[in-house]
Protein backbone atom coordinates (compact mmCIF):
# COMPACT_ATOMS: atom_id res chain seq x y z
CA UNK A 1 0.00 0.00 0.00
CA UNK A 2 1.22 3.30 -1.00
CA UNK A 3 0.46 6.41 1.12
CA UNK A 4 -0.27 9.70 -0.38
CA UNK A 5 3.27 11.34 1.05
CA UNK A 6 5.18 8.49 -0.71
CA UNK A 7 3.62 8.85 -4.04
CA UNK A 8 3.69 12.33 -4.57
CA UNK A 9 7.09 13.51 -3.18
CA UNK A 10 8.48 11.85 -6.09
CA UNK A 11 9.46 14.08 -9.51
CA UNK A 12 6.90 13.93 -12.08
CA UNK A 13 8.74 12.61 -15.19
CA UNK A 14 7.58 12.87 -18.76
CA UNK A 15 7.09 9.88 -20.63
CA UNK A 16 6.44 10.43 -24.25
CA UNK A 17 4.03 13.19 -25.86
CA UNK A 18 1.77 12.48 -29.01
CA UNK A 19 -0.09 14.00 -31.80
CA UNK A 20 -1.37 11.30 -33.54
CA UNK A 21 -3.19 7.77 -32.20
CA UNK A 22 -0.07 5.72 -33.61
CA UNK A 23 2.40 7.52 -31.61
CA UNK A 24 0.26 6.79 -28.38
CA UNK A 25 2.94 4.88 -25.98
CA UNK A 26 1.65 1.02 -25.21
CA UNK A 27 4.19 -0.04 -22.92
CA UNK A 28 2.59 1.71 -20.04
CA UNK A 29 1.03 -1.22 -17.79
CA UNK A 30 0.71 0.88 -14.84
CA UNK A 31 -3.09 2.25 -13.78
CA UNK A 32 -3.38 5.25 -15.69
CA UNK A 33 -5.49 8.64 -14.96
CA UNK A 34 -6.25 11.59 -18.08
CA UNK A 35 -7.65 15.03 -16.83
CA UNK A 36 -9.57 16.34 -19.95
CA UNK A 37 -11.47 19.73 -19.95
CA UNK A 38 -12.44 22.72 -22.36
CA UNK A 39 -9.37 25.31 -23.14
CA UNK A 40 -8.52 27.54 -21.15
CA UNK A 41 -10.01 25.33 -17.82
CA UNK A 42 -6.96 25.44 -15.84
CA UNK A 43 -6.14 21.93 -16.58
CA UNK A 44 -2.07 22.55 -16.85
CA UNK A 45 -2.59 24.42 -13.59
CA UNK A 46 -4.28 21.73 -11.76
CA UNK A 47 -1.97 18.79 -12.89
CA UNK A 48 1.00 20.96 -11.71
CA UNK A 49 -0.51 21.83 -8.02
CA UNK A 50 -1.64 17.89 -8.11
CA UNK A 51 1.86 16.66 -8.49
CA UNK A 52 3.62 19.23 -6.46
CA UNK A 53 5.91 20.68 -9.31
CA UNK A 54 5.49 24.46 -11.67
CA UNK A 55 6.33 22.48 -14.77
CA UNK A 56 5.26 19.02 -14.96
CA UNK A 57 2.59 20.26 -17.17
CA UNK A 58 3.34 22.92 -19.67
CA UNK A 59 1.21 26.23 -18.64
CA UNK A 60 0.10 29.20 -21.48
CA UNK A 61 -1.49 32.29 -21.24
CA UNK A 62 -2.92 31.39 -24.22
CA UNK A 63 -5.66 28.74 -24.39
CA UNK A 64 -5.20 25.70 -26.86
CA UNK A 65 -1.64 25.38 -26.61
CA UNK A 66 -1.37 21.84 -25.65
CA UNK A 67 -1.47 20.08 -28.94
CA UNK A 68 -0.93 16.62 -28.22
CA UNK A 69 -1.29 14.41 -25.46
CA UNK A 70 1.71 14.35 -22.55
CA UNK A 71 2.25 11.19 -20.44
CA UNK A 72 4.01 11.68 -17.08
CA UNK A 73 4.21 9.09 -14.13
CA UNK A 74 5.03 9.46 -10.70
CA UNK A 75 7.27 6.26 -9.49
CA UNK A 76 6.73 4.31 -11.99
CA UNK A 77 3.22 3.36 -10.17
CA UNK A 78 0.43 5.87 -11.81
CA UNK A 79 0.41 6.98 -15.05
CA UNK A 80 -0.83 10.99 -15.81
CA UNK A 81 -2.28 12.15 -19.29
CA UNK A 82 -2.64 15.66 -20.25
CA UNK A 83 -5.06 15.52 -23.10
CA UNK A 84 -5.10 18.75 -25.15
CA UNK A 85 -8.07 20.71 -24.19
CA UNK A 86 -10.82 20.45 -26.73
CA UNK A 87 -13.41 23.24 -28.28
CA UNK A 88 -11.43 25.83 -28.72
CA UNK A 89 -12.75 28.47 -31.21
CA UNK A 90 -9.61 30.47 -32.25
CA UNK A 91 -7.49 27.81 -33.72
CA UNK A 92 -8.82 26.59 -37.52
CA UNK A 93 -11.31 23.80 -38.05
CA UNK A 94 -8.99 21.33 -39.19
CA UNK A 95 -7.11 21.57 -36.14
CA UNK A 96 -9.72 21.75 -33.80
CA UNK A 97 -11.15 18.33 -35.59
CA UNK A 98 -7.59 16.74 -35.22
CA UNK A 99 -7.54 17.68 -31.70
CA UNK A 100 -10.91 16.22 -30.75
CA UNK A 101 -9.96 13.06 -32.78
CA UNK A 102 -7.20 12.54 -31.20
CA UNK A 103 -8.21 13.01 -27.66
CA UNK A 104 -11.18 10.72 -28.31
CA UNK A 105 -9.21 7.92 -30.09
CA UNK A 106 -7.40 7.91 -26.73
CA UNK A 107 -10.24 7.50 -24.41
CA UNK A 108 -11.70 5.19 -26.44
CA UNK A 109 -9.02 2.72 -26.59
CA UNK A 110 -7.00 2.80 -23.64
CA UNK A 111 -7.22 -0.97 -21.54
CA UNK A 112 -4.84 0.94 -18.60
CA UNK A 113 -7.36 4.01 -18.06
CA UNK A 114 -8.41 3.66 -15.09
CA UNK A 115 -10.15 7.36 -14.18
CA UNK A 116 -10.77 10.40 -16.40
CA UNK A 117 -10.82 13.54 -14.61
CA UNK A 118 -13.28 15.95 -16.37
CA UNK A 119 -12.68 19.77 -15.56
CA UNK A 120 -15.19 22.00 -15.71
CA UNK A 121 -14.71 25.85 -15.19
CA UNK A 122 -17.18 26.15 -11.77
CA UNK A 123 -17.68 29.84 -13.13
CA UNK A 124 -19.55 28.50 -16.30
CA UNK A 125 -20.71 24.35 -15.51
CA UNK A 126 -21.03 22.22 -18.31
CA UNK A 127 -21.42 23.42 -22.04
CA UNK A 128 -22.07 21.54 -24.92
CA UNK A 129 -18.78 20.40 -25.49
CA UNK A 130 -18.74 19.03 -22.18
CA UNK A 131 -21.94 17.32 -22.66
CA UNK A 132 -20.70 16.10 -25.71
CA UNK A 133 -17.29 14.43 -24.10
CA UNK A 134 -20.29 13.06 -21.30
CA UNK A 135 -22.30 10.98 -23.55
CA UNK A 136 -19.10 9.51 -25.12
CA UNK A 137 -17.37 8.58 -21.82
CA UNK A 138 -21.04 7.21 -20.95
CA UNK A 139 -21.62 5.04 -24.08
CA UNK A 140 -18.06 3.93 -23.94
CA UNK A 141 -18.16 2.84 -20.12
CA UNK A 142 -15.37 4.92 -19.48
CA UNK A 143 -15.12 5.88 -15.65
CA UNK A 144 -15.07 10.11 -15.22
CA UNK A 145 -15.27 12.03 -12.37
CA UNK A 146 -16.28 16.10 -12.48
CA UNK A 147 -13.40 18.15 -11.47
CA UNK A 148 -14.69 22.07 -11.10
CA UNK A 149 -11.63 24.39 -11.06
CA UNK A 150 -11.08 28.09 -10.63
CA UNK A 151 -13.63 28.09 -6.99
CA UNK A 152 -11.74 30.82 -5.73
CA UNK A 153 -13.07 33.15 -8.68
CA UNK A 154 -16.83 32.06 -8.14
CA UNK A 155 -17.82 32.64 -4.46
CA UNK A 156 -20.81 30.87 -5.46
CA UNK A 157 -19.00 27.66 -6.15
CA UNK A 158 -20.83 25.54 -3.59
CA UNK A 159 -24.02 25.81 -5.72
CA UNK A 160 -22.51 25.26 -8.80
CA UNK A 161 -21.16 22.06 -7.57
CA UNK A 162 -25.06 20.81 -6.21
CA UNK A 163 -25.80 21.79 -9.77
CA UNK A 164 -23.49 19.91 -11.57
CA UNK A 165 -23.68 16.53 -9.23
CA UNK A 166 -27.83 16.68 -10.27
CA UNK A 167 -26.80 17.03 -13.62
CA UNK A 168 -24.58 14.08 -13.78
CA UNK A 169 -26.70 12.26 -11.39
CA UNK A 170 -28.31 9.96 -14.37
CA UNK A 171 -25.18 9.36 -16.41
CA UNK A 172 -24.25 6.01 -16.07
CA UNK A 173 -19.94 6.11 -16.59
CA UNK A 174 -20.39 9.67 -13.53
CA UNK A 175 -18.71 9.53 -9.65
CA UNK A 176 -21.99 10.96 -8.61
CA UNK A 177 -19.87 13.83 -6.31
CA UNK A 178 -17.80 16.34 -7.89
CA UNK A 179 -14.78 17.67 -6.38
CA UNK A 180 -14.46 21.34 -6.56
CA UNK A 181 -10.41 22.51 -6.54
CA UNK A 182 -8.48 25.84 -6.91
CA UNK A 183 -4.80 25.44 -8.31
CA UNK A 184 -3.85 28.73 -7.15
CA UNK A 185 -5.09 28.05 -3.79
CA UNK A 186 -4.84 24.67 -3.95
CA UNK A 187 -7.83 24.08 -2.39
CA UNK A 188 -9.61 20.25 -3.09
CA UNK A 189 -6.09 19.26 -4.45
CA UNK A 190 -5.59 16.12 -1.33
CA UNK A 191 -8.74 15.13 -2.42
CA UNK A 192 -7.90 14.17 -6.03
CA UNK A 193 -4.56 12.86 -4.91
CA UNK A 194 -6.71 10.39 -2.89
CA UNK A 195 -8.43 9.05 -5.43
CA UNK A 196 -5.24 8.57 -7.66
CA UNK A 197 -3.75 7.02 -4.62
CA UNK A 198 -6.66 4.77 -4.50
CA UNK A 199 -6.44 3.71 -7.64
CA UNK A 200 -3.23 2.57 -7.37
CA UNK A 201 -3.70 0.59 -3.82
CA UNK A 202 -6.58 -1.40 -5.95
CA UNK A 203 -5.61 -2.06 -8.61
CA UNK A 204 -5.56 -5.53 -9.83
CA UNK A 205 -2.62 -7.71 -10.23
Amino acid sequence: MITLKALFSAKCDFIAGASSIEQIPNNIFMPEVAFVGRSNVGKSSLINAVVGQRDCARVSKLPGRTQQINFFTLQEKISITDLPGYGYAAVSKKTRRSWDHLILDYLRGRQNLRRIFLLLDSRHGIKKNDDEIMDILDESAVVYQVVLTKIDQNPRHSDMVKQVEEQIATRTAAFPYVIPTSAEKKIGIESLQMEMVSLVNNQKN
